[in-house]
C-alpha cells in the first residue's frame, strides 16, 4: 500500500515537472517584450485614469506615446512639466502643451432658478433630466445634484450652498470629465488665464428666461453694443465671448442687467454668496468707458422725456 502511494506521488511530481517545463518554454517563446520606457512613463503620470488623453487609463496612454500613437503632451492633467519629462525619456523634442484649460459653470441660477416640479428620485443629475428634462423651469441650467462633483478625480469641485458646483482652479486639471458627464452641458472648458465668462447656458428667449431664472442671459445685447473690442456677441439668445479678442476690460460685467457675466477668479471665493465681482485689468480705461456709457444713457433718457409748458408759456 505504501509503495502505491509513493508511486502516485512520484507520478504526480513528474507530470508537474513536465507541465512546468512546458509552460516555461511556452512563456519564453510567446513572451511579449515590454518596452521599459512604458513603465517609466507610467510612473510619472498622475495615474488618475481620467481618460482625458483619449486612451484607456494612464497605462494605455503610456503604451500609445511610446508607440507614437499619442502626443507627448497628450496628458492634460500633467501639463507642460510632465510633457517635458516624457520627452526626455523618449529623447525627443516637445512643443508647448497649449493653453491651460479649466472648467467653469455656465449657470448662475442654482437655488434662484424656479422649479418646474418637485423631484423625489435618485440624487443624480443624469437620472433627474430623464423626467421632463429636469425639475427646473430652465432645462439648460445646473440640475444641482453634484454628479460632476462625484466624478472629479482631482477633488476640484464642491457643491455650494446656492446649489451650484464651485471649481478650485488650482486643483482643476482641465481633464474634461465633469464636462462630459454633465447632462445639460452646463460645464465647459475655458482658458485659465482668461477671467471673464458668461454664467448662463440657456438658449431660450429673454421673456422665458426672466420667468425661469432671475440671473440668466436675456439677450438684451447691451454687452455686445458696449464692447469696443467686438469680443462678445449674442448668438441664439446667449452671449458668447471671443477669448482671442477679449481684453478683460470689464465693461460687459458692468452693463449686464442680470449680472450674468462674471469674473471667475474672485468668483471662486464669492460665487457661493452670489456676488459677482469684477476686477478689470485696465481699471482706468474701464471707468472711463462706463462713465461714457452712463452719460449716454442719461442723455437718452433726458431727450425722451416730454417737455412740459410753464404757466407763462400757456398764457
Amino acid at each position: 500500500m505504501e509503495y502505491i502511494i509513493i508511486a502516485a506521488l512520484l507520478e504526480l511530481g513528474i507530470f508537474g515537472l513536465l507541465f512546468g517545463l512546458g509552460l516555461a518554454m511556452a512563456a519564453r517563446k510567446f513572451a511579449v517584450e515590454v518596452d521599459p520606457r512604458v513603465e517609466l512613463i507610467a510612473s510619472i503620470l498622475p495615474n488618475a485614469n481620467c481618460g482625458a488623453c483619449g486612451f484607456p487609463g494612464c497605462s494605455g496612454f503610456s503604451k500609445a506615446v511610446v508607440s507614437g500613437q499619442a502626443k507627448v503632451n497628450g496628458c492634460t492633467p500633467g501639463g507642460q512639466a510632465e510633457a517635458d519629462k516624457i520627452a526626455e525619456i523618449l529623447g525627443i523634442a516637445v512643443g508647448e502643451a497649449g493653453q491651460k484649460m479649466v472648467a467653469i459653470v455656465a449657470c448662475n441660477g442654482g437655488i434662484r432658478s424656479k422649479a418646474k416640479f418637485e423631484y423625489d428620485g435618485i440624487s443624480d443629475c443624469r437620472a433627474a433630466v430623464l423626467i421632463g428634462a429636469g425639475p427646473k423651469m430652465c432645462s439648460y441650467g445646473c440640475v444641482g445634484f453634484g454628479t460632476c462633483v462625484n466624478s472629479c478625480p482631482f477633488g476640484a469641485l464642491t457643491m455650494g450652498q446656492d446649489g451650484l458646483p464651485i471649481n478650485d482652479f488650482e486643483k482643476c486639471t482641465g481633464c474634461g470629465i465633469c464636462v462630459k458627464i454633465c447632462p445639460t452641458r452646463v460645464l465647459r472648458l475655458v482658458p485659465k488665464n482668461k477671467a471673464i465668462f458668461v454664467a448662463c447656458n440657456s438658449l431660450d428667449k429673454g421673456i422665458f428666461v426672466r420667468k425661469a431664472c432671475e440671473s440668466g442671459c436675456i439677450a438684451c445685447m447691451l454687452c455686445q453694443k458696449n464692447c469696443q473690442y467686438d469680443a462678445i456677441h449674442v448668438v441664439n439668445n446667449l452671449a458668447q465671448i471671443d477669448f482671442e479678442k477679449c481684453t478683460e476690460c470689464g465693461v460687459c460685467i458692468e452693463v449686464c442687467p442680470t449680472k450674468t457675466i462674471l469674473d471667475k477668479f474672485p468668483a471662486i471665493l464669492e460665487y457661493n454668496k452670489g456676488i459677482p465681482i469684477a476686477v478689470p485689468i485696465n481699471a482706468d480705461e474701464t471707468k472711463k468707458l462706463i462713465s461714457d456709457i452712463k452719460a449716454k444713457e442719461q442723455a437718452a433718457k433726458a431727450s425722451a422725456k416730454p417737455k412740459t409748458e410753464t404757466p407763462s408759456q400757456q398764457e
